[in-house]
């Protein structure tokens, strides 16, 4: 049966551009990480600054998405959950949150200890100081693992994410989708 969402049944505005944006934002910053991978020394450093200055942005979005959502309450969840279904969601949600603040915070710390506490350039237009981490090899070496693992299990929760949100569209036609999806009616 086919759920006739109202407004009061979806996200804010703000909700939903914040949320296309910051994945949208993780989806290149994934694919650039994996093609930095195979390039020349200076190509890989060029992508890599784009990487890193992605990542700060999207560190400071995911605050930005916080405190919208500590503002804004989200539309209750859909009736024709399972109970299993609404604690995977929350849990996927509470996830995604940790993970977007997680993941860009250890690539920092990472290029903190790395770069023996040299700033990260925001695009060329300015530059955010470094974290106060120490700077030998250990500490780089356990921030870079905390970074990739991080980043690999929010590729998996992207996975079920999506999964699930076609799902919800396709199979249940129960109107989940249409929560954060602007052109759905």
């Amino acid at each position: 049966m086919e759920n006739a969402n109202t407004s009061s049944d979806r996200y804010s505005r703000g909700a939903v551009v914040l949320h296309w944006l910051i994945a949208l934002l993780i989806v290149l910053n994934v694919i650039g990480a994996f093609v930095a991978e195979d390039l020349s020394k200076a190509d890989k450093a060029i992508v890599m600054g784009y990487h890193k200055a992605t990542g700060i942005t999207i560190l400071v979005l995911t605050l930005a998405r916080i405190v919208w959502r500590l503002m804004h309450k989200a539309p209750p969840l859909v009736e024709t959950l399972k109970a299993w279904e609404a604690a995977l969601a929350r849990v996927t949600h509470a996830g995604f949150y940790f993970l977007m603040l997680a993941v860009p915070l250890t690539g920092w710390a990472m290029f903190s200890a790395i770069s023996k506490g040299g700033p990260v350039s925001m695009f060329g237009l300015f530059d955010v100081p470094a974290l106060p981490v120490g700077t030998d090899k250990p500490t780089a070496d356990m921030f870079y693992e905390l970074h990739e693992i991080f980043a690999f299990v929010m590729i998996g929760l992207f996975l079920v994410h999506v999964g699930a949100a076609l799902k919800h569209h396709f199979a249940d036609k129960d109107g989940t989708m249409r929560r954060m999806v602007p052109w759905l009616k």
